[in-house]
């Protein structure tokens, strides 16, 4: 799955376009590297957010096959504060 819809599915960016520009200005990174939005994202891959002033850190547990509820995050993407 691409890193823009796995952002957008798994509801850490808002909106694909929102996360396809911040792939492009090097604002994601995936396991400390900067990834473009075509970048094919794998279980156990570790995110790096910059949006605004946050900073969102998750890990990738699982790859969803379609779009989730909010309830069924968790089961994709952890968190870290």
């Amino acid at each position: 799955m691409r890193l823009d819809k796995f952002l957008k599915i798994t509801r850490i960016i808002k909106r694909r376009t929102i996360a396809q520009q911040l792939c492009d200005s090097d604002n994601v990174l995936v396991n400390g590297k900067a990834q473009k939005p075509s970048y094919s994202i794998k279980k156990g891959d570790e995110l790096v957010v910059k949006y605004f002033n946050n900073t969102i850190k998750a890990k990738v547990l699982e790859i969803p096959k379609e779009s989730l509820k909010k309830e069924d995050i968790g089961d994709y993407v952890s968190f870290e504060n």
